[in-house]
């Protein structure tokens, strides 16, 4: 890898890694359906001016469909599910639990692709990573029914393993239906379905709907939609195609080491045993699970 190729390298970690601390911050005052949708209109007007510039091939016929099913599972419903679950849970259990994305693709590309099947490395490295999951959660489920806050703990860890579920199947879909469409039409189009879809369903379940008010929520949502979702994407593409897959997924390992100490700095969350420990299995689970 080359310097230029570390540089972006480190910046995704970084914009990734922080986009939980963001979210954290943005729902203390702003619904997860409010900052879903307003996220989404700044990630497409940063990627408006790539459209313009680059003049991609606009999509035809059944693509149209496609795309607009892949905005609903890779971006509406995963987006709202964990923005949903930071209101319960702390941003560094949030991004350890992001972790799992890669172990559930490698599941469902397994059922439903034919050249992507199961070894037994990535059963082990299955195996060894949602071990991690159980250490995360064992403490929570302990606990159910005498704390009336564990409970709502374990819907978040819960919402946050549906978002992870939904980008998981947006992987395979992307692989199964999206093939030859250029990155920059997959982002654009997938959001822009996304973000209509948000826009005609939040005003009616969070009204009376009101804009954020205080500055550091816009600040934290202009990072989730500018860096975290438009240039971001475009970064990844780019580190994709110039250095491999499999080195480009190395980021995987490297957004939860950013997250938890964000979380664990910036907003005073506990570091407990059972987040390293959970932590150090999810990591070497998608290690183990992904390496060629």
């Amino acid at each position: 890898m080359t310097l230029k190729h570390w540089a972006i390298f480190i910046g995704l970690t970084i914009i990734w890694g922080a986009s939980f601390l963001w979210i954290k911050i943005a729902v203390q005052e702003t619904g997860p359906f409010t900052i879903v949708a307003i996220r989404l209109v700044l990630a497409l007007v940063a990627l408006a001016g790539f459209m313009i510039v680059q003049r991609p091939e606009l999509p035809r016929g059944r693509m149209w469909f496609y795309l607009a099913i892949q905005g609903v599972i890779s971006t509406a419903i995963p987006w709202l599910a964990i923005t949903w679950a930071e209101k319960h849970i702390d941003s560094a259990l949030a991004t350890v639990l992001n972790g799992t994305v890669p172990l559930f693709t490698i599941v469902m590309a397994h059922h439903f692709l034919t050249d992507d099947k199961m070894t037994r490395k990535r059963v082990l490295g299955l195996l060894l990573g949602f071990a991690g999951v159980l250490v995360l959660v064992f403490d929570d489920v302990r606990l159910l029914g005498e704390r009336e806050d564990v409970k709502w703990q374990l819907l978040g860890q819960g919402a946050m393993l549906v978002g992870t579920t939904f980008y998981a199947a947006s992987n395979v879909y992307a692989r199964a239906k999206l093939r030859g469409v250029p990155p920059i039409v997959q982002a654009f189009y997938t959001m822009l379905a996304a973000d209509i879809v948000m826009w005609m369903i939040t005003p009616a379940i969070e009204a009376p709907f009101t804009l954020p008010r205080l500055g550091m929520t816009w600040l934290a949502i202009a990072w989730l939609g500018v860096l975290g979702a438009g240039i971001s994407y475009l970064m990844f593409y780019h580190l994709l195609h110039a250095i491999g897959p499999t080195r480009s997924a190395m980021v995987t390992y490297t957004i939860p080491l950013v997250g938890v100490t964000l979380g664990v700095v910036f907003l005073g969350e506990a570091l407990t045993w059972q987040l390293v420990a959970g932590t150090l299995l999810i990591v070497s689970g998608v290690w183990g699970a992904t390496r060629e």
